[in-house]
């Protein structure tokens, strides 16, 4: 094993990640990281960096940017006709003061699982939660911990047809569609709602009978959010919208009915649905062979087209029952437009990074240790992509890692004992999306700075709902893939 190499990835590693969390550019920071790995590699730098580095990234715009512009354009339009604050406030008033935490929850999850983005989930659900909990005398420490279980676990990785970015990154590795392994998915997603409420049920009930009341705090604007750097930077590499358009655009005065607030979820889910299952099969895609298309396959790009297909079908929708309501539609179309660059640029960045550690001779005694954990393809799978999103701070840029390195090794594994590649799509999925979840976290960071809360009174839960359930669902599903295969 080349020792100086191995210190050299690390050492890349070390810098990329303390750098980063300390408010520098990731657009500068990653390139920089792979130039001190290749170097201590005794590897050329400039073709690394043009060459490895950048044909990386490049692939990774080329295969997912529509994706990042799509949704978070989506999500803009959403917020600013009034359709989020719509299906957030009926799913409020539904239930009421008596199941505050519960209405956090599924409103969260409704908008997020039609593909709202999760940033502009948050800057609506806050200020509601805020208003809820304290009409209901729930601690406001939990509110953080609330739009984490519904906006970042089981609508982001594990519910079947998810429209999130994790949820399509494996599709071109696995060749599969965002529906993989539906009942696993569906299993995992209970056992991640299920654990969660009963987590934040037990802490509200505790905290009832030790008389702790709403409390208070300083929830922070979203202008103040857009104006801070070092959380801007943070947070574009967790989620794929950049919260310095929130403020750009001007949201309707007055929410549109629920029931049309809510179509365009509605028909994102459905022709998502229509395109993986029905739609595409039946369509004569051979053409994909030739090199004009370079040499794909429908295996290969089926299951981003859906999901582009769905978002698109969603804006138009949203455009036709809502888009006269939007005040300053332009402002509006060009910040979601714009909101999409800087996060799918950085996760890019991160994602070249990971290639060329992975091109490193001594790369090859990390990926044997990855390969040679003991539990099977679907135990290292999992390992991988969760230590690559902790490092990262990013579920989307430790996933890709993962499987820019190792996923042909796994689908050939797959292949060789019979495994269904949905499996593995499922796990890797879930597996991104438990240890990101650390402070570090932009996600994380912004939410808690939005619920006017900090780590000391609000992680401690986060950690339940975030990290320890999805564990939890993560090896309930491995567990049952590997008796009963796929399903």
């Amino acid at each position: 094993m080349n020792l100086l190499g191995l210190v050299g990835i690390l050492a890349g590693l070390g810098l990329l990640i303390w750098l980063a969390f300390r408010g520098w550019s990731v657009l500068l920071l990653a390139p920089l990281a792979a130039m001190v790995a290749a170097l201590f590699s005794g590897e050329p730098l400039l073709a690394h960096w043009t060459q490895t580095f950048m044909g990386s990234a490049a692939t990774f715009l080329a295969k997912f940017f529509p994706l990042f512009l799509l949704g978070a354009l989506f999500g803009k339009l959403m917020e600013d006709s009034g359709s989020v604050t719509a299906i957030a406030e009926f799913m409020i008033k539904r239930l009421g003061p008596g199941h505050a935490i519960l209405a956090v929850v599924l409103a969260g999850a409704i908008v997020t699982y039609g593909g709202v983005s999760l940033f502009v989930a948050f800057f609506v659900l806050a200020p509601m939660a805020r208003n809820l909990f304290r009409s209901a005398n729930v601690p406001g420490r939990l509110m953080p911990a609330a739009i984490v279980l519904g906006t970042s676990t089981f609508t982001m990785s594990a519910l079947p047809g998810t429209p999130s970015i994790q949820n399509a990154i494996p599709m071109p590795f696995f060749g599969t569609t965002p529906f993989a392994a539906p009942g696993l998915g569906v299993a995992a997603s209970v056992i991640m709602l299920s654990f969660g409420l009963w987590w934040l049920g037990r802490v509200a009930e505790a905290a009832k009978r030790g008389g702790e009341g709403f409390g208070d705090g300083a929830p922070v604007s979203p202008r103040q959010v857009a104006g801070n750097e070092n959380l801007r930077e943070r947070a574009t590499m967790a989620h794929e919208f950049d919260p310095v358009e929130i403020v750009h655009g001007e949201i309707a005065g007055k929410p549109p009915p629920v029931l049309l607030a809510a179509l365009p979820l509605v028909v994102v889910i459905g022709v998502n649905l229509a395109m993986s299952l029905f739609i595409l099969p039946a369509l004569d895609t051979s053409f994909l062979a030739q090199s004009r298309w370079g040499e794909t396959s429908l295996s290969a790009v089926g299951g981003v087209w859906s999901v582009v297909t769905a978002l698109a079908a969603g804006i138009v929708t949203v455009l036709a029952v809502s888009g006269r309501r939007i005040p300053k539609l332009r402002t509006t179309i060009d910040a979601g437009a714009n909101a999409s660059v800087l996060p799918v640029v950085t996760v890019a960045s991160l994602v070249g990074f990971g290639a060329v550690v992975a091109a490193m001779p001594a790369f090859a005694a990390v990926r044997d240790a990855v390969l040679g954990i003991g539990g099977g393809p679907l135990v290292s799978l999992s390992v991988a992509t969760n230590v690559l999103a902790a490092l990262t701070g990013s579920a989307s840029g430790g996933l890709t890692i993962a499987l820019d390195a190792l996923g042909a090794t796994y689908m050939a594994r797959a292949a060789e004992i019979g495994l269904d590649p949905g499996l593995l799509h499922r796990v890797a999925v879930i597996g991104s999306g438990t240890l990101d979840t650390l402070p570090h976290n932009g996600a994380v960071v912004t939410l808690l700075a939005i619920c006017g809360s900090t780590h000391r009174e609000s992680y401690r839960d986060i950690v339940f709902t975030g990290m320890v359930g999805p564990i939890i669902a993560l090896a309930a599903i491995i567990a049952l893939g590997s008796f009963f295969g796929s399903f």
